[in-house]
């Protein structure tokens, strides 16, 4: 498999930088790893919101699984494992604390500019969120599979965009990656959520695995490492010797019933509804307070380090690292609020509201 842009294209960087005994697409994944929006992963929603308990997946959890399944699958293919491991560990350093309903509050409140879509988002997040407005500086390939890695559409089989992007001239999630290994990518961000969402979603007693479709059971497992090893092995049949990576017309339907299942008694199960009514309020105040707050104070940094809260003086640092990079390219005041929130823990936008909420008790000494 050849992917349709040259080399030098997809290894190309928006800032030239020397090479190094790493090479370029691991360079890229050391970067990743070591970035602040890696590391918050760790405390961010992947479907379950549960802080307290270590066997619930979480949005880090989930990335390096889908970059385990990339791997093995490029590495069984002749493809470049470096560069899927780097698209798949930072596919979601885009998304807001409390997962896809932190996304579609921010969507709600960006309206008027375009929305917020968490791939788009996450190529923001590379590219001047990072570094205090520097950016990780990755190459192309990646940044592309990062824009181009639409994980909820569930398409059978991907062949490459042939056709060079500017990517942050994309406005939507209907283009397909440039590379073999991109594609490879949003294929296994399905086969790593599927199967363990439906653990969780077992360990929770949302479901019992007897609910299951018998014929889903058999032919794709009982837990998600079989599940995760099935769709695998399926999918490097399937496209060994193809110009397209996908699964087999079995597996597909399959795969296509476990998701009908997991749609259906799992997202949009009573309790996850209730959950997505408290996350809203949370962003949406947290969103509000901020909102006010920067019409009112403006650039006066000075201002937010007498604010009443910790989070004035917090949200002021944000402003004081970002100023020249905001001011520069004159960014509407919510994409700014927009940034800074999606940026958030599910832990620290719960502590922001508590703060915002909750008066601090008077000392009397």
């Amino acid at each position: 498999m050849l992917n349709p842009l040259p080399p030098h294209v997809l290894r190309a960087r928006r800032h030239p930088r020397e090479a190094d005994m790493r090479g370029d697409y691991f360079r890229d994944v050391t970067a990743i790893i070591h970035s602040t929006p890696f590391r918050r992963l760790k405390h961010k929603t992947q479907a379950f919101y549960a802080p307290q308990n270590d066997h619930v997946c979480t949005r880090m959890e989930h990335v390096l699984h889908v970059a385990t399944i990339a791997a093995t699958i490029c590495r069984a293919l002749g493809l470049d494992a470096d560069l899927a491991q780097a698209i798949a560990l930072a596919h979601d350093l885009g998304h807001a604390p409390f997962g896809h309903e932190g996304e579609r509050v921010l969507h709600q409140r960006m309206a008027d500019i375009g929305g917020f879509i968490h791939e788009l988002h996450g190529l923001r997040v590379v590219d001047i969120l990072a570094h205090d407005g520097t950016g990780l500086n990755l190459t192309y390939g990646v940044r592309d599979g990062i824009v181009s890695h639409c994980g909820e559409r569930f398409e059978q089989r991907l062949a490459p965009e042939s056709r060079q992007k500017v990517l942050d001239e994309v406005t939507d999630r209907g283009q397909a990656p440039n590379t073999y290994e991109g594609c490879v990518v949003r294929l296994a961000d399905k086969i790593a959520y599927l199967g363990r969402d439906l653990e969780d979603a077992i360990t929770a007693k949302f479901v019992t695995l007897a609910e299951v479709d018998p014929a889903v059971r058999q032919a794709l497992g009982s837990s998600n490492g079989q599940i995760i090893g099935t769709l695998v092995a399926d999918v490097v049949q399937e496209s060994l010797g193809q110009d397209y990576v996908g699964f087999s017309d079995d597996k597909n339907e399959l795969m296509l019933r476990l998701y009908a299942f997991n749609k259906e008694r799992i997202y949009q199960h009573p309790r996850m509804e209730r959950y997505r009514v408290f996350c809203k309020r949370m962003i949406d105040g947290v969103f509000d307070y901020l909102l006010a707050l920067f019409t009112r104070e403006g650039w006066d940094l000075a201002a937010y380090a007498r604010g009443t809260i910790r989070l004035d003086a917090q949200f002021g640092e944000f402003l004081k690292s970002m100023r020249q990079v905001y001011e520069v390219d004159a960014v509407p005041t919510v994409r700014i609020v927009a940034d800074y929130v999606a940026g958030m823990t599910d832990d620290f936008a719960i502590e922001s509201i508590k703060q915002i909420i909750i008066p601090t008790p008077i000392d009397f000494g």
